[in-house]
Parts: structure tokens; C-alpha cells; sequence
């Protein structure tokens, strides 16, 4: 896969966060991951919401995952390896008798920085966990988007009845509302606009659907950022190139003066992850302008190789400061890293019409 257009400026810090750094939810518990951070900035700091991925110790020819029962509680399930109902040849999903299952129960945890370097967890924090049974097990890959004076968190909720994209709201980080499921399964990968554009909101979001048609990006609109309709698909996998196999949004679309720029995650077959652009036009963003035909970050370095899930790099949070972009990312779905970008830079790599295979 080429690397000639990583334009990606790590931080010589990374990895920023690995799970030795914070602690499990209890005693029993050890942190496996920790991935995909959503970001925002509040009170004159930058701030991670880190997806904590935690299971229980392993021990020699059984195989453990965690649940969360009805009664909201971390229910642990116990299988023998060699039953001939499991199927656990990925190192993420498991299926026992026909249903899959997660080998980690993943939480949202706040971390802080003063520098956008150096995090660090404030005691008066609370971790954000799955509740009700459509988070049963874990909510992942938190995105967070500011209309007005709220902050919207877009996460993917997982439960056995599939994984759909739910939404809390806050103004404060103190007060949490949940507002339920807001697209059903099986969708993820859900950014809202920060903006509205004719009073409406707007919202990426990615459907599933392996039969007929595939990973591709959707957009839709709301007249108050919980109901959701007009859903229209805007941009689609590429053949034979790095991201044939699935696509995703990243972070709300940064308004530029070309229009609006999506930092995306794709896919190949072999599950490596890269991370691309495209433009959507500012007052018609259901209408994809350009996209990069190469990745503009491509794992490269030995925390994004090797690790829970190696060869990914991914992101669904990020900090805009006039042309710097500043990319906070999972690195082989273990740890917290970070590198800058410049916005310019990425807009002079997007082609427009068709030989960017829009």
C-alpha cells in the first residue's frame, strides 16, 4: 500500500494513552484497549472521551467474555475452547451458537490535557457506561459535536440485538441525557454537522448492509437533532483500492471556504485501516464534490502495526485551529495517539468529478 501522500505529523510523544495508564472499571476487570477517542475543547483544556475496551484474566483452555445484564450489572460468561459451538478466530468477536459476542465490554472514559500532550483523568469525572439493553455490551467510538451551547455524543451501542448509533446530550460534562437510539441497527460511525445549514441538522452516518450494496457513507437530516430522515448515500468503497471494503465518517465535517472536509476512515479486505478526505458543497452537503485517491495517513509506525488489532489507524475526534488540524486517533486498536495536519495541505490532495471516484 502507498505511503507517498502520509502527510500525517505524528506527535514524538505517541502513543499518548496506553492501558497501563488508567485504571479498570473494578478489581476483577483488566483494560485490553484503549481506542478511538472523541474530542472537544471546554473550560480552556482539550479533552479525550477514550473508548475503554476491558474483559476479565484469561486462563488456559477457557474463554471469558463480559455482558451487562438486565440488572445493569457486568455478568461474566464462561466457554470451553475446544466446545464445538465457538467460533473465536478474531481476537474481537466470538460466536457461540450462532450469536456473536464482543471479547471486550467497552465504556467512555474523560481524560484532560492543559497542552494536548499530557492527559490525565480528573477525580470529579465519572466514566460513561452502557445503560438499557441496547447497550448491553458497551458503547464505542464516541464522536462529539457543539450546536450552540450542546454538546451532541454520537457512540456506537452494541447489544445482541445488533449495533445501532445512539445519542446522549450535555452542557455542562456533569448532566447527561440520554435520548436513545437514534439510528437502529446496523449503523455506526454517526458525525453530526456543528453547524445548521437552513435550520437543519446534519449528520454522516454509516449503514450496513452486506447482501446488496455495502459499507458506504450516508448523510441525513433533522429538524432537532434526535429524528432523522432524508437519508441519502453519498459516497461509497472504492474496487481494489485501500478502501474497498468499508468506509466511515470521522469527526464533524470541518466548514472551509471550498466546503464542507471530511477526514474519513477506510478499508480493505485485510482489515487495514487508512484514513482519506472528501469535500461536500457548503449549502448542499448530500452533494460530494472531491476525495483524495490515496490515503493521506497510513499506519506506518510500530504502535500502529502491532498491538490489539494491528495496521489501523483511526479517528473520530479532532481540533481545528485555523489551518492546523490536530487528529486525536486509535493506532492498532490498542492506544491514544495524535499527529497535526495541515487543512491546506489536505484540500490541495482532493481530486474533483470522476477521477477521485466519488
Amino acid at each position: 500500500m502507498t505511503t507517498m501522500n502520509d502527510i500525517a505529523r505524528r506527535f514524538p510523544e505517541n502513543p499518548l494513552l496506553m492501558p497501563k495508564d488508567l485504571r479498570p472499571c473494578s478489581a476483577d476487570m483488566q483494560i485490553i484497549s484503549l481506542l478511538n477517542p472523541g474530542v472537544f475543547t471546554f473550560e480552556g483544556k482539550i479533552w479525550l472521551l477514550v473508548r475503554v475496551a476491558e474483559s476479565i484474566a484469561q486462563k488456559e483452555g477457557v474463554i471469558f467474555f463480559p455482558v451487562v445484564n438486565a440488572l445493569g450489572k457486568v455478568e461474566i460468561i464462561e466457554i470451553p475452547l475446544n466446545d464445538p459451538d465457538l467460533v473465536a478466530d478474531d481476537p474481537r468477536v466470538i460466536n457461540y451458537k450462532g450469536l456473536d459476542y464482543l471479547t471486550t465490554l467497552s465504556h467512555l472514559r474523560i481524560m484532560c490535557s492543559d497542552d494536548g500532550v499530557h492527559f490525565y483523568e480528573p477525580e470529579d469525572c465519572n466514566s460513561i457506561m452502557g445503560i438499557g439493553v441496547h447497550e448491553q455490551y458497551g458503547i464505542e467510538d464516541c464522536r462529539v459535536s457543539r450546536v450552540g451551547d450542546t454538546f451532541y455524543l454520537t457512540y456506537t451501542a452494541v447489544s445482541d440485538k445488533g449495533v445501532g448509533v445512539g445519542l446522549r446530550t450535555t452542557k455542562d460534562w456533569k448532566a447527561f441525557e440520554p435520548k436513545g437510539m437514534i439510528f437502529p441497527p446496523h449503523n455506526k460511525d454517526c458525525a453530526i454537522f456543528e453547524e445548521l445549514i437552513d435550520g437543519r441538522f446534519y449528520a454522516l452516518h454509516r449503514p450496513t448492509s452486506p447482501q446488496i450494496g455495502g459499507n458506504y457513507i450516508w448523510i441525513s437530516d433533522s429538524p432537532d437533532g434526535i429524528h432523522w430522515g432524508n437519508h441519502q448515500c453519498i459516497l461509497k468503497t472504492r474496487p481494489g483500492m485501500w478502501d474497498s471494503a468499508r468506509i466511515g465518517a470521522g469527526a464533524a465535517p470541518i466548514k472551509t471556504d471550498k466546503g464542507w472536509l471530511e477526514i474519513y476512515h477506510g478499508a480493505n479486505p485485510e482489515h487495514q485501516y487508512c484514513l482519506g478526505a472528501f469535500l461536500m458543497d457548503l449549502q448542499e452537503p448530500a452533494k460530494v464534490i472531491a476525495r483524495t485517491v490515496d490515503p493521506i495517513m497510513v499506519p506506518t509506525e510500530n504502535y500502529e502495526l502491532s498491538g490489539f488489532f494491528g495496521y489501523v489507524v483511526f479517528t473520530n475526534g479532532h481540533i481545528v485551529e485555523g489551518d492546523k488540524l490536530t487528529i486525536y486517533y486509535g493506532a492498532a486498536d490498542e492506544f491514544v495517539c495524535g499527529a497535526h495536519f495541515s487543512i491546506k495541505e489536505i484540500l490541495l490532495l482532493l481530486q474533483y468529478g470522476e477521477p477521485s471516484g466519488i
